[in-house]
């Protein structure tokens, strides 16, 4: 590495130097989860009051954006997410951020071709002896961001996991600034336990996964449960192509589950674009030969998914009506999380040779202590539809599993009320027929 001492002396810069390189009217870019700047945001915070117009681009933030909370009325600075999290989310109620709709696996592209960065500032593991920074579990779109950026600057952590895989770093010679900042825990996502309807719907899709399959685990308790689950069966041989990586897949993986024997890309490795999760996780990934991090038009895009044989996917959804339009994102008007790979997997799974995609959602929800149906006969106003009818294959509730692939309206919607709660079977099926959804007679 010594022959990297000379240049990355002069590269170094302060927190403060850094942030003294927004000017009003300015694109920043924060990047993705654990890759997201924070010495550098507590120095923007400092001087949030100076600017004007200034736009910060992210997405998954894991810890409060201070830079944003400095201007709580909005007056000089705004943030832009592409998929929110829960701190995003809580943002967006206040008037601080807002969405930029996108399918994940494009977002390379988006920044290649359409996206404006004036400043881009990505927490990175220290310089390697080869002079690079690895992006460490956030590699997604950040490779795009470096060639895009008219500035650029990296701040070291050496929490970061170091991850193997492809357009996973950035050499000193293509950075503008290094920021040295202290070594600080890494931000951790909290999986929720599974709940009895977790369990419920985990029972019904592993019978499914075949020996062999390669499978792809979203956000949230219910496909965390089907891992867990398939730790404890007789299953062999899994692959694991996927968006993200969570906990379960450390699980799996330890209980020799997982060997990837099957794949057809990346064989005998996990492949993953980003990771959120426990230290549990991140010690796991870190410099581990079993995992393969690439960008996320890699793993995402369909025509890659489905090189793969038996990709089996398994998503969350908000709520769906009885055509099959599921939504995943929003409620109503209000933006939850986003579009991020889910329509993407569904399409890749389909044309995976012996591929199946699973949409999971409990079959009711509270509201203002009542119970009511996340199964409708019409999606709610303004509500986003994530995943068109026409790509939706296997629904799944506690209550039961359907296949909607080939089927009629009519047949659709019986098959969906016939998953619903007992207690909403009656008024979904009267709504269904002033609907015209289901005939008077035949089905």
């Amino acid at each position: 590495m010594a022959i990297y001492d000379g240049e990355l002396k002069r590269k170094k810069i302060s927190a403060e130097e850094a942030a003294a390189k927004v000017k009003s009217g300015d694109w920043v870019e924060y990047g993705f989860g654990l890759g997201q700047p924070d010495a550098f945001d507590r120095a923007l915070a400092e001087r949030v009051a100076k600017l004007e117009r200034v736009k910060i681009r992210g997405c998954l933030a894991m810890r409060p954006r201070l830079a944003i909370e400095a201007d709580p009325e909005a007056q000089h600075v705004v943030y832009l997410s592409w998929y929110f999290s829960g701190l995003e989310r809580k943002m967006h109620d206040r008037g601080l951020a807002y969405h930029t709709p996108m399918n994940f696996g494009e977002a390379p592209d988006n920044y290649r071709r359409f996206v404006e960065v004036d400043v881009a500032v990505l927490k990175t593991a220290p310089i390697d002896e080869h002079g690079f920074f690895n992006f460490g579990p956030s590699v997604t779109y950040h490779k795009a961001i470096t060639e895009k950026a008219k500035s650029l600057i990296v701040e070291t952590d050496e929490s970061m996991p170091y991850v193997y895989g492809i357009e996973n770093a950035v050499h000193l010679r293509d950075v503008d600034g290094v920021i040295e900042a202290p070594a600080s825990e890494m931000p951790e996502l909290k999986n929720p336990p599974a709940s009895a309807v977790d369990q419920k719907v985990a029972e019904l899709i592993a019978p499914e996964i075949p020996s062999g399959g390669c499978i792809q685990i979203g956000i949230g308790a219910m496909p965390n449960a089907v891992c867990e689950l398939l730790a404890s069966s007789p299953i062999t041989d899994l692959g694991v192509h996927t968006e993200m990586f969570v906990d379960s897949l450390v699980s799996l993986y330890e209980a020799g589950k997982v060997t990837g024997a099957h794949k057809a890309t990346n064989r005998y490795q996990m492949a993953y674009t980003f990771a959120a999760g426990s230290k549990r996780m991140y010690d796991f990934l870190d410099r581990n030969s079993a995992c393969f991090a690439g960008p996320v038009d890699y793993t995402n895009l369909p025509h890659r998914i489905m090189l793969n044989d038996n990709v089996i996917s398994i998503c969350n959804a908000a709520q769906i009506d009885l055509t099959g339009q599921a939504c995943s994102e929003s409620a109503g008007i209000r933006q939850i999380s986003g579009t991020g790979g889910q329509l993407q997997f569904v399409r890749g799974s389909y044309a995976s040779r012996g591929g199946k995609s699973f949409i999971c959602l409990a079959s009711t929800y509270e509201r203002e202590g009542r119970r009511a149906s996340r199964i409708v006969a019409r999606i709610d106003d303004s509500n986003i539809v994530t995943t068109p009818r026409t790509d939706v294959m296997y629904v799944v509730t506690e209550y039961g599993m359907v296949n909607l692939k080939g089927k009629s309206v009519p047949e659709r919607a019986r098959a969906l009320i016939s998953i619903a709660h007992p207690e909403f079977h009656e008024a979904l099926e009267r709504t269904a027929r002033e609907y015209r959804l289901i005939p008077r007679a035949i089905f």
